[in-house]
């Protein structure tokens, strides 16, 4: 600093205190800057207010107060706004920079602690007094001040940005209270730790916070050289080996061992000749060889190429597993590990028939099974390849939503790898396995691509010849490879992916065949699970009959086993305590072990009632009976929809509602009672959703009966889509809703005529045991099921009876 500018700053004198030890001073709040007394500092003035406070100090040649803004003052009292402990400075040189804010040179006077402030019109005035600074023993600060003369000597070192004549100022220093402030300024710390430094009068205290902020940065430092060190030492050790390596490399070419290196290249040569690899392939992989030879054995590349080379010798090209293509063999495989399911067999019988008189010439077919789950799609697979006597594959698309998880990253990325399609591959070591793709509906879209739409060249038999994976980046021939899917609900499958795949459907188990399936099957497997096999174990037929009815509520029998070993679990535990057991099972034994029933089933209306139709329904655990309930109650002719009813159902509701009004003559109906009459329409359970066309019929003539009051028989159960004009059209789940009945001893069954052909695979015993009604019209339904009609209506009986009553009254 020149003599001038000390001279200037010197000659502004502190200000004088008043009588109650106070003085006035003008403010000047600094948002992220703390002033420190005996110190020179220059500070930004941004604002045309800062500088007129500026300018009418120096006129006045007066000192000025500086304090600190609080980072988030939302307190209007402008001492709110400010920390309460700031800097008399004395203003000097200001000085203005090309586009920057004019800076004041200010020189930083004593500690202050601002008692109000006030606006004087164009500046804010702060009303201060002096803070002195506090001490104990005069020895207790040399020995600080030491201590900091020697963290600041150590750290100084690491720090660049400190000028030489900086330091030797610091050092110099041997007032306790300057050396604390000229060490807070120059140190890089926060806004926050300087105001805190700042508003800390004992000076003790302020060079042990000091030396404590020094300490900390000082190991930071050190830690950060220890880790340079340690890089720079790792980095040299490579470079070592390397050396090493290329020594004893040469080394061994004057012995005459021959290259490492070369040998290893010869051998990835002879095997990718041998490889049977398409010829594009085999120029793929004989490039990448030329660009291992290129670069450094010890390069991150090498590496790369090397674990890419690996990937496509691996790879199986043209090794192919003997196919058995013996009907008889594949028949008797099929009939020994799954009952039923005859659709689902004969398709796998046709591909093995046809694949052995046209051997080559056939593409593989791509099977979709699509059925509830515990139907056996997943063990069919397995089941399929055994007969085929090719090995199975078989990965969960359950959740995938990353295309790279089909085919895979390129190898520009680190840690890249094949997609799962090729990995299996690679484990199959065949070119023609059974590969099932589990779960395919459940796949998921998301910002990291569409795997479904990725597996359409891989499920494509026009394309498949020629799959291209991002990770090897050569065609891959997935032609000869027999591809099934499975999939519990067809819609959640892309249209496109759809069209691509051959769909059987699997139909849930009737009660005979899970019976069957339970003989056969799952109490075996069980028995030898649990070390029953030579307990004498049998179920009876009315004891499956129990597990199944009220102990398991599906279409397919993965929780009949569940329950079954829960049984044999129990026994196994009488065994193994030496107790009697019961080796004949009935129901009785069967709840003894269980406990009670685990689902009811639904109430079955029994009796003839009037606005209560039994209709059939499917659900995703198979068929079911659901009562409709109509009401009518006197008000404006509103329609209340109860039970949790999807719109699809809704609309059904106002449809029998619209077909009933425009009906209403030909059921001699007055026109007013549907004015003068609230609907409730309710299907119990109303917890458990329902949506669907096929209960308009349902709903129609549980309207028709409660209208007409003509009770309705609780023989039949229907089911059927209902138009405005009364025809009725098909719907699904026929079979389904059929074995419900049967399960539910309805004798009559009540279907559209349409649905005719759907009765081809119903089982022989069920078609015996309900009898099957087809109708095309709606009035069919209500000569049917709708009895004769009382002489006179409850509801005119009721308006007679009051009118009389009313005339009683006026006489």
């Amino acid at each position: 600093m020149s003599n001038e500018i000390h001279e200037e700053l010197q000659s502004v004198a502190n200000a004088e205190q008043g009588a109650d030890g106070t003085f006035e001073l003008p403010l000047l709040m600094l948002e992220e800057q703390v002033l420190f007394p005996q110190v020179l500092s220059l500070v930004p003035l941004p604002t045309a207010p800062m500088l007129e406070l500026v300018a009418a100090a120096k006129a006045r040649h007066s000192t000025i107060i500086a304090c600190k803004l609080r980072a988030e003052a939302e307190d209007k009292d402008p001492l709110q706004q400010i920390h309460a402990v700031g800097t008399e400075i004395a203003p000097g040189k200001l000085s203005a920079s090309n586009g920057a804010s004019p800076q004041l040179l200010a020189h930083g006077r004593r500690r202050v602690r601002i008692l109000s402030v006030y606006h004087n019109g164009v500046y804010p005035v702060a009303v201060a007094r002096p803070l002195a600074d506090t001490f104990d023993e005069p020895q207790t600060l040399e020995h600080l001040a030491t201590a900091l003369h020697n963290l600041f000597n150590e750290s100084h070192q690491y720090n660049e940005g400190a000028s030489e004549n900086a330091v030797k100022h610091i050092l110099s220093l041997r007032d306790p209270a300057q050396l604390a402030d000229s060490l807070a300024a120059m140190l890089p710390l926060g806004a926050d730790e300087l105001q805190n430094l700042l508003e800390l009068e004992d000076i003790a205290s302020r060079m042990e916070r000091l030396a404590e902020l020094i300490a900390a940065d000082l190991s930071n430092f050190e830690l950060h050289d220890d880790l340079h060190s340690r890089v720079q030492d790792e980095i040299a050790a490579h470079q070592r080996e390397m050396y090493l390596r290329e020594q004893m490399r040469l080394i061994q070419q004057e012995l005459g061992d021959g290259d490492m290196f070369q040998q290893e290249m010869q051998q990835f040569r002879e095997k990718i000749q041998q490889a049977g690899m398409p010829a594009e392939t085999r120029d793929k992989a004989l490039k990448e060889l030329s660009r291992l030879g290129a670069v450094p054995p010890m390069s991150p590349e090498s590496g790369v190429i090397h674990t890419y080379l690996d990937r496509l010798l691996t790879l199986p090209w043209n090794t192919a597993s003997e196919e058995n293509l013996d009907l008889r063999h594949a028949e008797d495989i099929l009939e020994r590990a799954h009952y039923g399911l005859s659709k689902v067999k004969a398709r796998i019988i046709e591909h093995i028939a046809v694949r052995q008189l046209a051997r080559d010439k056939m593409k593989s077919p791509i099977l979709c099974f699509v059925g509830p789950p515990g139907v056996g799609k997943t063990s069919l697979g397995k089941s399929i390849a055994d007969a085929l006597g090719c090995k199975f594959l078989r990965i969960s698309l359950g959740g995938v939503r990353d295309e790279a998880e089909i085919r895979g990253h390129r190898r520009t990325y680190i840690g890249s790898m094949p997609g799962r399609i090729v990995q299996q591959m690679e484990r199959a070591e065949t070119v023609n396995p059974v590969f099932m793709l589990d779960e395919i509906d459940k796949m998921s879209v998301d910002f990291r691509g569409d795997p479904a739409s990725a597996l359409l060249e891989v499920l494509d038999p026009e394309q498949n010849h020629s799959f291209v994976d991002h990770y090897l980046e050569v065609p891959y021939d997935l032609s000869k490879v027999t591809f099934i899917t499975t999939a519990n609900d067809l819609y959640s499958i892309p249209e496109a992916l759809e069209d691509r795949l051959e769909v059987i459907e699997f139909k849930g188990y009737s009660e005979e065949e899970k019976i069957q399936i339970a003989r056969r099957f799952l109490i075996p497997k069980q028995l030898a699970a649990n070390g029953l096999e030579q307990a004498g174990i049998h179920f009876s037929t009315a004891a499956l009959q129990q597990l199944i009815r009220h102990y398991t509520y599906e279409s397919g029998v993965r929780n009949l086993e569940r329950e079954i070993a829960k049984v044999c679990r129990k026994i196994a535990r009488q065994v193994a305590a030496e107790r009697h057991y019961r080796r004949r099972l009935n129901p009785a034994i069967v709840e003894s072990y269980l406990g009670p029933p685990q689902t009811l089933a639904p109430r079955v209306n029994r009796r003839d009632a009037i606005g209560v139709v039994s209709g059939l329904v499917w659900t995703p655990n198979g068929g079911e009976i659901q009562t409709v309930e109509v009401s009518l109650s006197p008000g404006k002719g509103s329609l209340m929809l109860t039970g949790q009813l999807g719109d699809v159902l809704q609309e059904s509701a106002h449809i029998a509602h619209s077909y009933l009004r425009a009906r209403a003559r030909d059921f001699a109906l007055p026109a007013d009672d549907f004015e003068n009459y609230d609907v409730h329409i309710h299907m119990p359970e109303g917890a458990v959703p329902k949506d669907g066309p096929s209960a308009g019929v349902t709903l129609a003539t549980a309207l028709v009966s409660a209208f007409t009051e003509r009770p309705a028989s609780a023989a039949f159960a229907m089911t059927g889509e209902l138009t405005l004009r009364g025809q009725v059209l098909p719907v699904g789940g026929v079979v389904e809703k059929i074995l419900a009945a049967r399960r539910r001893n309805v004798p009559a069954i009540i279907l559209p005529a349409d649905n005719q052909k759907d009765l081809r695979e119903l089982p022989k015993a069920a078609r015996r045991d309900v009898t099957i009604r087809f109708v095309e019209d709606i009035q069919e339904i209500f000569d049917l099921v709708l009895l004769t009609p009382p002489d006179k209506r409850k509801r005119e009986q009721e308006a007679e009876d009051k009118a009389r009553d009313a005339e009683e009254d006026a006489s």
